[in-house]
């Protein structure tokens, strides 16, 4: 079973790992004076909110037996359906403001001040950005349901939830891995990762939405229909 848990996170997890804003989020810090602790202390919060969301929607999803003898219960196919349906609306609402032509993209107003982070706002934003972002939130939410529907064991359901959330670090990870490995070339590896990604977000959003909502979508339509 936990196998397949671990299966069912995959996708959701690439899909929370490869969101721009947190890359550049935490790009924007390393280049601040308590870099290297900033860039920790923003992985920190990041891990925390995805591991405590998760960890929320798992318990409530357990003690609503969402496994009805190894079958997913209905009320899980009903709450994929349902996040499916909003991730589309997403998908949707970031293509329609993707930046067009020589349009230049618009970044959150927060990040105008990263220069000013402190370790401690740092993992406020990391919090944020992995458990309060709606298309993040909507993504663990999925994968949580998910590995509680196979009706694995409490602790083969904590191991599924670890791997999912090692899995969505990996994004805002690798920048803080060539910050620390790569010091003399990182400033333009990560100058360019920064530029590509603000330039791409709404896009890069937008096609990873449409694909996890179809995921979903069909996964709902399917356990409905069993």
């Amino acid at each position: 079973m936990i196998g397949e848990a671990i299966g069912q996170v995959l996708p959701l997890a690439v899909g929370v790992a490869l969101s721009p804003i947190p890359i550049v989020a935490v790009v924007l810090m390393l280049g601040t004076p308590q870099g290297r602790r900033n860039g920790s202390a923003f992985l920190l919060g990041w891990i925390g909110g995805l591991a405590v969301a998760g960890a929320v929607v798992l318990l409530v999803s357990s003690g609503a037996e969402a496994s009805d003898r190894g079958e997913p219960a209905d009320w899980v196919s009903v709450m994929k359906l349902v996040l499916g349906f909003l991730l589309l609306l997403v998908a949707v609402r970031r293509w329609r403001s993707r930046p067009r032509g020589s349009e230049q993209p618009e970044l959150p107003a927060w990040m105008q001040t990263i220069d000013r982070s402190t370790p401690r706002r740092a993992t406020s934003i990391g919090v944020a950005l992995a458990a309060v972002n709606p298309k993040n939130l909507l993504l663990t939410m999925a994968a949580a349901a998910a590995i509680a529907q196979t009706g694995a064991s409490t602790g083969k359901q904590a191991v599924a939830l670890a791997v999912f959330v090692a899995i969505a670090t990996v994004g805002p990870g690798l920048p803080v891995g060539i910050y620390l490995t790569m010091r003399e070339r990182a400033p333009e590896l990560l100058g360019e990762l920064k530029t590509w990604m603000a330039a791409n977000n709404a896009a890069i959003v937008a096609v990873l939405c449409l694909i996890i909502a179809a995921k979903l979508l069909g996964d709902g339509i399917s356990g409905l229909s069993a």
